[in-house]
């Protein structure tokens, strides 16, 4: 029998919320697990859940993971401390935001969650609402993550390409165009267009015009 399930949200509807999130609960105990998977599926979240420590890690580890795990502290096969030192222990750049559940309410035992990887810490029994609005200051920081990570990505591109265009080019003497990382030749205008997001209007410089006019009398002198 796997010791995980997504638990089906509730017949009534949930109360409204603007930014509903997957989370998971690893908590052993049936009733604290389902007061839990109950108040977070009123208030929007869709839940899944962890019986033992293991089953936790293991959902953390997917790639499409929930951004953020409710875990109790004591759990069979893992506990609660050993999932968040592994989660953090994975490289990532958009770890999982780790809320602790547990008796332990002393400071040692605060402190000692917080060093392993916890993000936040709540003691039971719990109070609803504390647990949904540190739930929603969760929800905030995953948010500024994944949102710095985006920005992130479109620095990187925007400097692979200055990076591209400050290398050697290789160009035609003659005309001018630019061969390609496939050694393929295309004209100048396309390779700038392709590379950055400049755009092109044509004109005639005025040394062209003059050379131009040059060879036009050249051809058709006066009086001819």
């Amino acid at each position: 029998m796997r010791s995980w399930s997504r638990i089906k949200s509730p017949a009534r509807a949930p109360s409204p919320t603007p930014y509903p999130m997957l989370i998971l609960i690893a908590e052993d105990d049936l009733i604290s697990r389902c007061l839990l998977a109950e108040l977070l599926q009123r208030n929007g979240h869709e839940v899944i859940a962890a019986t033992d420590g293991a089953a936790a890690l293991a959902q953390l580890q997917q790639s499409s993971a929930p951004k953020m795990a409710i875990l109790d502290w004591m759990m069979p096969v893992m506990d609660g401390l050993e999932v968040a030192r592994q989660v953090r222990a994975r490289p990532t750049d958009q770890p999982p935001y780790l809320i602790m559940l547990t008796s332990k309410g002393e400071k040692a035992n605060v402190i000692q969650g917080l060093a392993v990887g916890a993000n936040d810490y709540v003691s039971k029994p719990f109070d609803a609402g504390e647990l949904l609005a540190r739930i929603e200051v969760g929800r905030r920081l995953v948010e500024l993550q994944a949102a710095l990570v985006a920005s992130n990505e479109e620095l990187r591109q925007a400097l692979d390409q200055i990076k591209t265009l400050r290398g050697i080019v290789p160009i035609c003497a003659s005309c001018k165009k630019i061969r390609d990382d496939q050694g393929y030749w295309e004209k100048l205008e396309g390779f700038i267009s392709k590379h950055t997001e400049a755009t092109f209007s044509h004109g005639i410089c005025p040394e062209c015009e003059q050379k131009m006019l040059r060879d036009f009398e050249a051809q058709f002198p006066k009086g001819a």
